[in-house]
């Protein structure tokens, strides 16, 4: 067997060469590859997100096989800041879970989330965001500005309720969204009362709520899912892993409210 020659060092028979080799780090070897991390289960339980009332006209449209819009109005959290693309935002990724489930309707769902906006601002551009496009549910994320610059609803929900109005008037279902269960809105003193509000100006004008807050929260307290899971590097913004949950509960919640048997009471409040 032959030898093998190191410059500038001494002959060693190649028998031994795979030793050497291993001392000298002549060989490669591949590093190990470590275990990814299982992605958490996406926890949203019915009745957790179940919409109080029916959606009447998305009913009819699906019904009929006919197409459906949807219009996504609110701040950053409808935008999509902490997305890693506008594919993965919460509109986005609704759009492609309902159309999975109702093939026979087209489905879209249009993106109005501006950055930074309060309820007043959103109000401004109503007419053309909103009304102009005729949608036939109307989902209204709010609240979460008033609150991180601690500005308290001094009107009790008079602005909530001149929003509603307008939907009303075109007759479009209606969902309003909570704010976001994340680090910088939870230690703000207003967030609680925040979130009450809502529900209670909700309640009184009979429309839907989708509890965002309290799936968060579940997320955080029951499942033990650590903010860095739930929330985006910023402590504020949602990430793909929660936009896609969310969308998946909101998928959910919106396909049961359309699917379930319409009273003629319910018919004549969703008219309000």
């Amino acid at each position: 067997m032959g030898n093998i020659h190191l410059e500038g060092a001494l002959t060693i028979p190649a028998t031994r060469s795979l030793t050497l080799a291993a001392v000298l780090g002549i060989a490669s070897f591949a590093a190990p590859v470590r275990a990814q991390p299982p992605v958490p289960r996406c926890d949203v339980p019915l009745n957790l997100v179940r919409l109080e009332n029916p959606l009447p006209r998305v009913a009819k449209k699906l019904a009929a096989g006919a197409p459906i819009k949807i219009v996504a109005i609110g701040s950053s959290s409808t935008a999509g800041a902490g997305a890693s693309s506008s594919a993965a935002t919460y509109p986005s990724r609704l759009a492609v879970t309902l159309q999975k489930q109702f093939p026979r309707s087209e489905i879209t769902v249009l993106n109005r989330g501006v950055s930074g906006e309060e309820i007043l601002d959103m109000l401004k551009r109503f007419a053309q965001a909103v009304i102009a496009e005729k949608p036939d549910l109307v989902l209204w994320q709010l609240g979460t500005n008033s609150v991180l610059r601690n500005h308290p609803f001094a009107d009790h929900g008079a602005a909530i309720r001149e929003g509603l109005n307008r939907i009303h008037q075109i007759s479009a279902d209606i969902v309003l969204i909570d704010p976001q269960f994340t680090p910088k809105v939870v230690v703000k003193p207003e967030a609680e009362r925040m979130v009450a509000l809502i529900a209670l100006t909700a309640k009184k004008e009979n429309v839907d709520l989708f509890h965002r807050y309290a799936m968060m929260r579940r997320w955080h307290d029951v499942d033990r899912l650590p903010f860095a899971t739930i929330a985006s590097p910023d402590g504020l913004h949602m990430n793909d892993w929660s936009y896609a949950c969310l969308a998946n509960g909101l998928g959910q919640a919106i396909a049961e409210a359309a699917t379930r048997p319409i009273t003629a009471a319910s018919a004549a409040q969703s008219m309000h």
